[in-house]
């Protein structure tokens, strides 16, 4: 059975010996633990996003907030309930790769133990998933990067 794991994942040449099974099943390991945790701060995220959005929402109408005497009474109104949307949301950004990456944990394990190519095929689909999400996420920043500096050179230049 073992024979066949390594003859049908044989690409020009390349196979997964002994090595490369434990390497596999140790980073399978790592990144179950990863996404575990990962799953843990996403519920930590969505606790303080509904927490801090019902402390600002205390405060919207306090005027003795040390340095917020330029909103002209505490917090606008409905900043609470922004901030915690925004911590809502970026919680659930945040959980997208953790699915990912425990999907490929739960696969590549599964493969390993049973010699099974289509969970192979599965775990390394579920780990390009997460990277390509991580790609998408970094390119989008990227350009909010670009964008916000633009606006601030255009706007120091206008000062100016």
């Amino acid at each position: 059975m073992e024979n066949e794991l390594t003859a049908s994942s044989s690409l020009f040449g390349l196979s997964i010996n002994e090595t490369n099974r434990v390497d596999l099943a140790d980073a399978a390991r790592w990144a179950r633990f990863l996404a575990i945790i990962g799953f843990i701060m996403c519920g930590l995220i969505v606790l303080v996003g509904i927490f801090a959005g019902s402390l600002f929402s205390m405060f919207m109408n306090t005027n003795e907030i040390e340095g917020m005497e330029g909103f002209g009474g505490g917090m606008p109104p409905g900043f609470g309930g922004a901030m915690a949307v925004v911590y809502i949301i970026l919680a659930l950004i945040y959980f997208f790769p953790c699915l990912f990456l425990f999907r490929f944990a739960n696969q590549m394990k599964t493969a390993l133990a049973s010699n099974e190519q289509s969970a192979l095929n599965s775990s390394f689909q579920n780990l390009k998933s997460m990277f390509r999400f991580f790609g998408i996420v970094t390119i989008i920043m990227l350009a909010l990067y670009a964008i916000i500096l633009l606006i601030a050179v255009v706007g120091a230049a206008a000062m100016s």
